[in-house]
């Protein structure tokens, strides 16, 4: 499935219309979610390395692609918000990455590296 389809569909269980500004309470909904969902990512991986010794199970596996499933829609969901295409972000992301490799600062802290 392509970026920019995805976004269109996932649109269709927003409980919210669209928002007009960064002010208004379907757009802070989706910031909170977007973090609430990484959060609950990075539980369950925590929890596999602590507990499981880092091995993931198939079932766990399943859970954090659910996870990342959740959190793609919230993605989605504050591009579209922005009326950013999300294969915009995606190739602004891949764009920003191969230029720090070129330039061998993968490593590091800060965006403008």
């Amino acid at each position: 499935m392509e970026f920019d389809e995805y976004q269109k569909k996932a649109a269709k269980y927003d409980l919210f219309d669209k928002a007009n500004s960064l002010k208004e309470v379907a757009f802070t909904e989706k910031v909170l979610g977007l973090t609430g969902e990484a959060g609950e990512t990075a539980d369950k991986i925590k929890k596999i390395l602590r507990d499981k010794d880092g091995a993931a199970s198939p079932e766990d596996k399943d859970s954090i692609a659910k996870e990342l499933g959740d959190t793609l829609w919230y993605i989605a969901a504050i591009s579209r918000y922005l009326d950013i295409p999300l294969s915009e972000v995606a190739k602004g992301n891949i764009s920003k990455l191969e230029s720090r490799f070129e330039r061998n600062k993968i490593h590091g802290a800060g965006d403008e590296r």
